[in-house]
């Protein structure tokens, strides 16, 4: 029926424009093609192109309120993006989306990879550089190592050079840092000094440790001392991190533990593994400084440290966590300066028998852009307005975590936040984990002997045993076992 009814009006106008011209001498027609708006001559006289809103959408996974940096320094720089743009005279404009939790690291990767799956990733995803290892090599990813390398950010010339190494996979670059941290050995001065040690002692023990006088089974000893003497329970000498993460790779590092082949292939060196799982095994059986249930992850943590730093003489940790730890839970106690009044901190210790040297490891957040995104050019300019000194400096402050750039080597914010300014120097001791697809299956293995060493099920030689089944089992050709 529509189509009926508009068949009619057009055969009326056709057939009186067939008279007009059987009336009149044809006059010459102009067909308005839209080129004039493209044309040098409509730019000389002053016209503007239509602006063109682009919206882009960021994920960021952040523990509120001292890590919303992530995303929040995205959205301040919006307004820099769009004024470059509107120098180059590009009549695109940026207007960004963030969406910013506290997702579980395993829940907020698999919900980038269906998103990715379905069509739906956001342009934006800031998460751990290893993750590169898995998302680039599944397609995910955008290659930015042309741009970057361009010379067209100079934001990216301020980024301290070993930190690129974390965003690599095959020689190319997939992401710009975001944060860096370290994670170091913090300790209780106040039950140092029921231990009986000197203020002199407690003062040092950083430099100690720097030069390898005070090493990771001093540590131990010191931990069972104040055990037997009651100052701690039992249980409580050491606390390392109760779930698997990065931190437990340093162990293996410190052990003289390689990772990295040059071949498509990661490295198990079952001499260095051993050396860890005897580690733990002997802290938890044998002198009986860390608890049996330390693993199971299912109790507040930072809770029960921060409520008094007199039931717990050494923990391994992250920067991040001074930030976390004075903010949330020791406001009524002083805040930051209640922290420094009791705990100290340093690398952690050289291992007798390992590389020689105290370690740490950073695990660099970066930005990383989806390959699904419409303007991955406007995604990149972005981040590249978020890296700079003005914006990640007080995300740096307030999180805990380390500089990214060069330049806050000797920018006054950076440098009067005493934290920061002291645990800088953490980084030259700092290692990384790989960027490779097997990582997840490597680790996944390596912590199950971690688990059954402590937990009594295995010694340290059947746990060797277990994990390379394991690892030759998932991983086939893709790992090496030394």
């Amino acid at each position: 029926m529509n189509r009926v009814h508009f068949v009619l009006p057009v055969i009326v106008i056709a057939l009186a424009l067939l008279v007009s011209a059987c009336a009149s001498p044809a006059a010459p027609v102009q067909v308005d093609t839209g080129a004039e708006e493209d044309a040098p001559a409509a730019a000389d006289s002053g016209a503007e192109d239509e602006i063109m809103t682009v919206n882009l959408v960021a994920r960021c996974k952040a523990s509120p309120p001292y890590e919303n940096g992530r995303c929040d320094n995205l959205t301040a720089a919006v307004e820099a993006a769009n004024a470059v743009l509107e120098a180059n005279g590009d009549n695109r404009r940026i207007a960004l989306e963030t969406i910013q939790d506290d997702a579980d690291w395993g829940d907020y990767k698999t919900e980038f990879e269906l998103a990715s799956d379905a069509g739906e990733a956001p342009d934006i995803i800031v998460s751990g550089h290893e993750h590169i290892g898995d998302w680039a090599t599944a397609g995910y990813l955008v290659n930015i190592t042309e741009q970057v390398n361009s010379g067209e950010f100079a934001e990216f010339d301020d980024v301290i050079d070993s930190l690129w190494e974390s965003t690599m996979l095959n020689g190319s670059i997939w992401g710009v840092p975001q944060d860096a941290e370290a994670r170091p050995l913090y300790f209780s001065k106040i039950l140092l000094q029921e231990l009986g040690w000197s203020q002199e002692e407690i003062d040092s023990l950083p430099s100690r440790i720097q030069s390898c006088d005070y090493t990771w089974q001093d540590m131990f000893d010191t931990a069972q001392q104040a055990v037997e003497a009651e100052i701690v329970a039992e249980g409580e000498g050491w606390w390392h991190r109760p779930a698997n993460g990065p931190d437990f790779l340093y162990y293996y590092f410190a052990a003289g533990g390689e990772i990295v082949s040059d071949m498509d292939a990661l490295i198990f060196d079952s001499a260095a593994a051993q050396t860890v799982y005897e580690l733990l095994h002997n802290a938890v059986h044998e002198r009986k400084i860390i608890r049996l249930n330390k693993l199971d992850g299912d109790w507040d943590y930072h809770k029960e440290y921060t409520s008094s730093f007199k039931n717990v003489m050494f923990v391994f940790e992250g920067t991040w966590r001074w930030a976390s730890w004075h903010t949330n839970y020791l406001q009524d106690q002083g805040g930051e300066e209640y922290l420094f009044e009791n705990v100290g901190f340093a690398p952690i210790p050289c291992l007798e028998g390992g590389i020689g040297r105290p370690i740490t490891l950073t695990h660099p957040l970066v930005y990383m852009i989806s390959s699904l995104s419409e303007y991955p050019d406007l995604a990149l300019l972005l981040i590249a307005k978020t890296t700079v000194k003005e914006l990640n400096t007080p995300y740096a402050v307030e999180s805990g975590h380390l500089g990214i750039l060069k330049s806050q080597a000797d920018y006054e914010p950076y440098m009067t936040a005493e934290f920061l300014s002291a645990t800088l120097s953490l980084l030259d001791h700092t290692t990384f984990l790989p960027n490779s697809p097997y990582w997840s299956a490597w680790s996944e293995a390596y912590y199950l002997g971690i688990q059954a060493v402590e937990s009594g099920d295995l010694t340290p030689a059947e746990a060797i045993e277990v994990v390379i089944d394991q690892l030759q089992n998932e991983l086939g050709d893709n790992v090496i076992v030394q």
